[in-house]
């Protein structure tokens, strides 16, 4: 496959992260402006084989005027671990795992048909067997690429779900634009979220860092009042976070229904540099990770197609520098 870049990699990460000999399937794009590289989904040699975020548009990079947005942040990598992946990561809460049996399947979009082994509730961080991978093609362009992802259950769910990473002509923009089609029989029923696993410029976590939403916040969680304190529509934080030490609420306070909520910023003012991040959906609810090396926005948004009916979303990344 002629477009398709193989990059032979020894080490790759923070510090002295060492990686195994390995070669993933990636490509790159351009627009002028910004450039960036994204792993390709592969069942054997993809960067990314977890069960848990979409496996389209996996990031590996992306620069803009001598700025680094993506990077690896965390430590230790394995293929199938559930968050070895960076940038911005989407993930869809699974379809039908209530109702399946130990030894049956369920749905994760982007993902496949995965098998339910026992009767534990569903956990983001466990890695399931693939029963069913689905089919993939790629259609790859100088500025955007193409993810097309089909699979149908016998369960009764099926989709056609098209994602295009598409580099604006002209901006310092990064745009994920999503058609999710229903070809099944049963009424799709999700949420989806981004985890928007920035590193800017490689810096560490702590008070150098803004990140800012459209309205006033309030937060309850782990470590909100004393390593990270809400002020009006910021959140700040205290101090650096030291290693392990992570940040977490599960529903920042202040959302309305109105899509202009999806408006977030996160900068760092120590380098200038920032990303302005926004959706064309309301948001369901905005969750807050945080750890040493990264500050994650997720915001969450509601997705309901009946059988035959396609959706579709936008989310938009302008890259700056103050």
């Amino acid at each position: 496959m002629k477009q398709l870049i193989i990059a032979t990699l020894a080490t790759l990460g923070l510090g002295a992260t060492t990686m195994p000999l390995a070669e993933w399937p990636q490509a790159e794009l351009s627009n002028g402006l910004v450039q960036t590289t994204l792993y390709l989904p592969d069942e054997q040699t993809g960067y990314y084989q977890g069960t848990r975020f979409d496996w389209a548009g996996a990031f590996k990079n992306l620069t803009y005027k001598g700025h680094n947005f993506i990077e690896q942040w965390f430590e230790n990598y394995d293929p199938k671990l559930h968050d070895a992946i960076n940038g911005p990561a989407e993930e869809f809460v699974p379809l039908n795992y209530a109702e399946a049996k130990a030894g049956e399947t369920f749905v994760k979009i982007g993902v496949g048909s995965l098998r339910k082994p026992d009767d534990k509730p569903y956990a983001f961080a466990r890695n399931y067997e693939v029963a069913d991978y689905g089919k993939r093609k790629i259609k790859k362009h100088k500025d955007r690429i193409e993810f097309i992802h089909e699979l149908t259950n016998p369960n009764g769910y099926g989709y056609v779900y098209r994602k295009t990473v598409r580099l604006t002509k002209g901006k310092p923009e990064l745009v994920l634009e999503h058609r999710l089609k229903n070809t099944g029989k049963r009424p799709i029923q999700t949420s989806t979220y981004d985890h928007n696993f920035f590193i800017i410029d490689n810096q560490p976590t702590g008070p150098t860092v803004n990140v800012q939403f459209p309205f006033d916040v309030k937060a309850e969680g782990r470590g909100f009042g004393s390593l990270i304190q809400p002020e009006g529509s910021r959140l700040v934080y205290a101090r650096n976070l030291e290693k392990k030490e992570q940040v977490f609420s599960a529903g920042l306070q202040g959302l309305t229904a109105s899509a202009n909520d999806y408006d977030i910023r996160i900068e760092n003012m120590k380098t200038g540099a920032g990303i302005h991040i926004k959706g064309d959906k309301p948001l369901e609810k905005l969750v807050y990770w945080a750890c040493a090396t990264t500050s994650c926005p997720e915001p969450y948004i509601r997705l309901e197609a009946a059988p035959g009916q396609e959706i579709r979303w936008t989310i938009t990344y302008e890259f700056y520098e103050k």
